[in-house]
């Protein structure tokens, strides 16, 4: 039953007429608790409550269907606005992006240039930008658009994911450039062929491409609400003298709020992901894939 809904949540974020449909009825039936709101003032409002406990952010426009370079440009547009409105706010957050919405299935030359507006404001700012990693099919191009960019910005990380059997050479490869990384399992649904199709795997890869990552002195934020994850980078942390200012945990805007301020409590840096639009559906359909608990929250929100 569970794998069932996973799959239909899957297909569903993928689908464009859904897409469509949730544009037109809004942020209703519980998505409000996992996207901050569709407005540039409602992501900043969010985090600046995140700030007063002690949180810190980055900022997702969302958006995953771009087929023009008009969308493309405006969702770079988006992206520009939202630094200046960390920036005049005062807020602290970063921004993450994906680079679809950045026009990469049109061409990579459109990307590229809105890539490099970005980080040039981002740059003006003092800010940082995360790529987000997407499905299997952009991953290498992502990491080759990184690696490219990193030819003239060092404010700008990548996400790796460790659900791949790639992975653990590409965190070999990435360590030339010193890359700041956020280390996730990926929510992606993948072939076997690319991805390790068992949690258990899953859980063994990424603890290893977290002690890589963090042994080589690279900046390193572990995604994850896995407590047994958490956990294990405290204590490889503990046991190397890894300083806190080279690590932090990072977790999505409205899940595991207790654990989130236990950690800042603790005295760690936590970084919550904010995301924020009108194209939010495939996201959300992205976190009720992956914990069945989500699915329960909607539907209690559904008949209330």
């Amino acid at each position: 039953m569970e794998m069932m809904l996973k799959n239909m949540f899957q297909a569903l974020g993928k689908s464009r007429s859904a897409n469509k449909l949730a544009k037109k009825y809004g942020l209703r039936f519980g998505a409000a608790r996992f996207v901050a709101g569709e407005t540039i003032k409602q992501s900043i409002d969010a985090v600046r409550q995140l700030n007063q406990d002690g949180r810190v952010a980055t900022l997702d426009h969302l958006g995953e269907f771009v087929f023009s370079e008009e969308e493309a440009i405006q969702s770079a547009d988006m992206c520009i606005q939202t630094l200046d409105a960390i920036a005049s706010s005062g807020v602290q957050s970063n921004l993450s992006l994906k680079m679809t919405s950045l026009g990469l299935d049109i061409s990579r030359e459109l990307c590229m240039k809105n890539m490099k507006r970005i980080l040039d404001r981002a740059r003006q700012h003092g800010n940082f930008v995360r790529i987000d990693m997407e499905d299997y099919a952009h991953c290498q191009i992502s990491l080759d658009i990184y690696r490219e960019l990193r030819e003239q910005y060092d404010n700008v990380g990548i996400v790796i994911q460790a659900y791949l059997f790639r992975t653990v050479q590409d965190i070999q490869d990435l360590n030339a450039l010193k890359a700041n990384l956020r280390l996730v399992k990926g929510a992606y649904k993948e072939s076997p062929q690319v991805a390790f199709p068992e949690k258990r795997d899953v859980d063994d890869n990424y603890k290893k491409i977290i002690e890589m990552h963090l042994a080589n002195g690279n900046y390193t934020a572990v995604a994850s609400h896995d407590e047994a994850i958490i956990n294990f980078t405290k204590q490889f942390v503990s046991a190397r003298g890894i300083d806190r200012e080279q690590f932090e945990f990072q977790m999505l805007y409205g899940i595991c709020e207790d654990l989130q301020k236990q950690l800042v409590r603790e005295g760690y840096r936590v970084r919550v992901y904010v995301p924020y639009g009108v194209d939010w559906f495939g996201y959300f359909m992205r976190r009720l894939a992956e914990r069945p608990a989500n699915v329960w929250f909607v539907l209690k929100n559904m008949f209330k």
